[in-house]
């Protein structure tokens, strides 16, 4: 991919704040009703969830979580569907203070008794969210990009907690990366005997990147790094900040990661 490619991409995205998505797919309908109702099974699927959800371009799947959420409650429709959109909307970036907010909300125009009902499964889809993630709750507001999910998958090669949202897969992997204060990666190289690389673009808070060698560079909201192939560096949050940026992962020939050394206290706090 030329670099025209790559700018017009990455225009797309925060120009327009359009977050490429992959086609849902729902097997619900067929395994409860695909013997009795094979019809409305097949639209359940196929069309509700693999058209209409799978939509891109006009809204994002938080926001049809959010429209969904406060349709269902609405109709006093709290009941195994609500639970399952409420989950839905907690994987697709809605936190628990949002999610308060909206249901208080919702109470004055759909009514209070449905409220009620509304917050009793809401709480138990964000038990495990306690007062201690206020402070994620609104970092999530300074950006349009989810936070995602604990990054687990990666858990071994960071300091401290970070979380993981995939904005894209398409044409050129995109990366939502969310760090707590003070959390950073391990050195590492991206490797490629041509091509590859990485770019970050600062999405919220404030954070740092460092190759070796050299001298840490600050990364605000806008601030672009272009990481060359075959560079030993780390990245991640400043001390007294939360921090997000976008990955874009660059193509090239033979590409890999390799994780190095954990970035120590000692090395860090010289910061």
């Amino acid at each position: 991919m030329n670099k025209i490619a790559v700018i017009a991409a990455i225009f797309s995205i925060l120009t327009f704040n359009v977050m490429a998505q992959k086609k849902i797919v729902q097997t619900a309908g067929r395994i409860q009703l695909g013997e009795f109702a094979p019809k409305f099974a097949e639209l359940n699927d196929d069309v509700l969830f693999g058209e209409v959800w799978s939509r891109t371009g006009q809204l994002g799947l938080r926001d049809r979580s959010l429209v969904t959420v406060t349709s269902l409650i609405s109709q006093g429709l709290t009941v195994t569907s609500l639970t399952y959109h409420l989950q839905e909307a907690k994987k697709n970036g809605i936190t628990r203070t949002e999610i308060a907010e909206i249901i208080t909300h919702i109470a004055f125009y759909a009514g209070w008794p449905k409220a009620w009902a509304a917050f009793r499964l809401a709480k138990e889809v964000w038990a495990e969210d306690t007062a201690g993630t206020d402070d994620k709750a609104m970092f999530q507001q300074e950006m349009i990009f989810p936070i995602g999910e604990p990054n687990t998958a990666y858990a071994k090669y960071f300091i401290g907690n970070s979380y993981l949202a995939r904005i894209s897969s398409e044409q050129l992997p995109i990366a939502n990366v969310t760090f707590e204060p003070r959390c950073r990666n391990n050195w590492h190289i991206h490797k490629a005997t041509n091509g590859g690389g990485q770019m970050l673009i600062g999405v919220a808070g404030r954070g740092w990147y460092q190759e070796e060698g050299k001298q840490a560079v600050e990364i605000l909201p806008g601030t672009v790094i272009h990481i060359p192939a075959n560079v030993k560096h780390w990245h991640g949050a400043a001390s007294d900040s939360w921090f997000a940026h976008l990955a874009f992962d660059i193509p090239g020939e033979d590409t890999s990661n390799e994780w190095l050394e954990p970035v120590t206290d000692e090395w860090y706090d010289r910061l």
